[in-house]
């Protein structure tokens, strides 16, 4: 059976374009379209849909508007943003987030783009991973998350003696990770004895506002990333949209941030890959390497990489409290993960595994 999608958005031509793109798929029908967010109130009350297409710059009833009705009034539904690529367009996609929305997707400049294979891909892809993330979970019990891993007798020694070593925390997420670095985050303390690494799939722009946003809500201090960033401990440094980042140890013992433009990989910069093979080399006794929420598999090339050349400590988190049960999914399979853990334990779990100063 079909997925039905509600399809919500002020311009004609847009709501044709998506509506296109979604019944061109075999899994998916636009079922329903909307001109503003209180038409899509009143179809939301009455009719059931498995995912809501919503673009936030409308009459009447704003996306924005439209979120904050259903969060008051508890109606639950997954609404995937279409938003601009500009800094008020991230200010109010993350506002977007924050009232329930799972993720966003891109919306193109001109109708040439909205046609183009790049939206369409990320439309689909966005939608076919927060869609089916439901069924995901429902079987997730019988996955390799289900209890606590650990790897060799190596890996659990070494990861027993945290607490006296040299550390970092390199963290990565995607679909669902805005919201859920919210529960991570603020609950780290800012005295952590360690500093960390956070690769998290957005665009340019994008992820400045978030770790802004995240930095005035935290005790531990946050920042976008800038090329030569000494790494001091208590401190998150968020990748920058649209370039990859590497750990690159200095002369002095010291380890600085290195970014670059090299070609995204499969579609993504950052990688979290990218980063994870950095610090191979780097001069921590031990990393803790987090896998959050998010489509795909990023993260877990460069984590087995990493395992055979430094001590790792492996948190994921669980499958019940993913948005989209990928990324986690992908490592706890590996059979490496130490701990998996759901959303509200992570902080917990990092600053268990690295200590305060």
């Amino acid at each position: 059976m079909k997925k039905n999608i509600l399809v919500v958005d002020d311009s004609a031509l847009m709501r044709r374009v998506i509506c296109d793109i979604i019944n061109a798929d075999d899994t998916f029908q636009a079922t329903d379209v909307c001109r503003d967010g209180l038409e899509a109130y009143e179809k939301i009350k009455s009719v059931k849909y498995d995912g809501v297409v919503l673009d936030i710059n409308m009459p009447r009833m704003t996306g924005l508007e439209l979120l904050e009705r259903l969060q008051k009034e508890k109606i639950r539904v997954t609404v995937v943003v279409v938003s601009t690529l500009t800094t008020n367009g991230a200010d109010v996609t993350l506002k977007a987030l924050d009232l329930g929305a799972v993720d966003f997707v891109t919306k193109p400049g001109n109708i040439i783009e909205a046609k183009g294979q790049d939206f369409r891909k990320e439309l689909m892809d966005t939608l076919s991973a927060v869609v089916k993330s439901d069924m995901t979970r429902k079987t997730a019990g019988s996955s390799p998350s289900a209890g606590i891993q650990r790897t060799t007798n190596k890996t659990a020694a070494l990861s027993g003696n945290v607490r006296s070593k040299n550390k970092i925390v390199a963290l990565a997420c995607s679909t669902g990770g805005p919201k859920a670095l919210q529960s991570v985050i603020p609950y780290l303390p800012k005295n952590l004895d360690a500093p960390i690494v956070l690769v998290q799939h957005m665009p340019v722009g994008f992820t400045k506002t978030m770790a802004d946003r995240l930095n005035e809500i935290s005790p531990i201090c946050v920042k976008e990333a800038a090329e030569g960033d000494v790494l001091k401990k208590g401190v998150v440094y968020v990748a920058p949209g649209g370039k990859h980042m590497e750990v690159k140890k200095c002369a002095d013992g010291s380890h600085k941030i290195s970014l670059n433009e090299m070609p995204a990989i499969g579609g993504l910069r950052p990688c979290a890959n990218i980063t994870y093979d950095s610090l191979r080399t780097c001069g921590y006794d031990q990393v803790v390497c987090v896998v959050l929420t998010g489509m795909g598999a990023d993260g877990t090339k460069g984590i087995l990489s990493l395992e055979k050349a430094k001590s790792i400590y492996v948190i994921a988190q669980n499958a019940e409290t993913c948005v989209v049960y990928g990324m986690p999914k992908a490592i706890a399979e590996t059979g490496i993960v130490n701990e998996v853990v759901p959303l509200n334990q992570v902080a917990t779990s990092i600053t268990k595994s690295v200590g305060v100063q």
